[in-house]
């Protein structure tokens, strides 16, 4: 942003003798000035008065101009060119997402994995810059989105999210975390981070959750971790014997102690949410605790303006000169 300033401004103030010497030139000056007498101005032809008023008023008029000129030079004009440099760290963060089948569970609106799909979208849009991912996981773990910074691409992503089939049900977030930190882990990012949703305790895969969190943590990937689901029964959608879909209480099971010790681990937070708003409430205190600072650093670029008024003002002098002295024959 570009801004004309002056330096040294109280030299300004000088401009308001500029106008009490005009007043004083035209009431007493013109008086000082030498004459000759005459006792009759009839005599004097009236275009001779006329350019000697003339001629004065010329003079006068450029002496103030130069007085203008120069105070305006001390006050020091200039282009003030104001340029920012912002510097910001990037955060590589992967949402992973339980699609288990528990996750139809509708203590929360519609169920589980439809609001864990939708406070996912929301911190999304929120995170424009860093660069982030979706990993979902039930019995086995799958990348759904490999971190990006197109937001449109992400979105997409997760709303394709769905419950996996029976054949490929369970919970196993000891792989969920490890293949997150192996997408992580060559990261260049300062801050790398996991947020992990589940509604389940860990009874699949080849790696158990501890371990993976001690894994993380040798990389410095921290982990939050989000228990979703009510505390005791849950409604859950189950067929009855004439194929009917009815809603049942069913007993939610969530390994909090395990969870935690995830999030203690690798110097994160555990969360527990029970209803959409909870949800919703987690996601927010998450991206409100990865933001990092932005550092901006101003310089100012400055341009004088001075000669502009020096210059011109050098020039009408000697003009003023060549005036007085050689075309109105004046002394002083």
């Amino acid at each position: 942003m570009v801004n004309i300033e002056f330096a040294q401004p109280l030299y300004l103030i000088l401009l308001f003798i500029l106008p009490i010497l005009a007043y004083w030139y035209a009431k007493k000056g013109v008086q000082k000035e030498a004459t000759v007498r005459f006792s009759n101005l009839d005599l004097i032809p009236s275009d001779v008065l006329r350019i000697g008023r003339n001629k004065n008023r010329i003079l006068i008029g450029s002496k103030l101009s130069i007085m203008l000129l120069i105070v305006l030079a001390l006050a020091r004009p200039r282009l003030a060119d104001t340029v920012q440099e912002t510097n910001t760290e990037i955060i590589d963060i992967l949402l992973v997402i339980d699609q288990s089948s528990s996750m139809l569970a509708q203590d929360f609106k519609p169920n589980r994995l439809e609001a864990a799909k939708e406070v996912a979208k929301t911190f999304i849009k929120a995170r424009e810059g860093d660069r982030l991912g979706l990993i979902v996981f039930a019995g086995e773990s799958y990348i759904q989105c490999p971190l990006t910074r197109d937001i449109d691409v992400l979105l997409k992503f997760t709303d394709q999210i769905d419950i996996i089939d029976r054949e490929h049900d369970g919970t196993a977030i000891g792989m969920a975390i490890a293949n997150a930190i192996n997408r992580l882990r060559d990261s260049k990012a300062e801050s790398k981070t996991i947020i992990l949703l589940s509604d389940g305790s860990n009874n699949q895969g080849e790696l158990d959750p501890i371990t993976a969190a001690d894994l993380a943590a040798k990389f410095d990937i921290k982990i939050y971790t989000v228990a979703a689901g009510t505390h005791g029964l849950a409604p859950y959608p189950v067929t009855d014997a004439w194929g009917r879909k009815v809603i049942q209480k069913v007993q939610v099971e969530v390994d909090e102690e395990t969870l935690q010790e995830i999030a203690e681990i690798t110097g994160g937070r555990f969360f527990r949410a029970t209803d959409n708003e909870s949800l919703q409430k987690v996601y927010t205190e998450i991206d409100a605790l990865e933001r990092t600072e932005i550092e901006v650093t101003e310089y100012q670029n400055y341009t004088e303006l001075y000669s502009y008024f020096t210059i011109p003002a050098a020039l009408a002098s000697l003009l003023l000169i060549f005036l007085t002295r050689g075309i109105f024959h004046k002394l002083f």
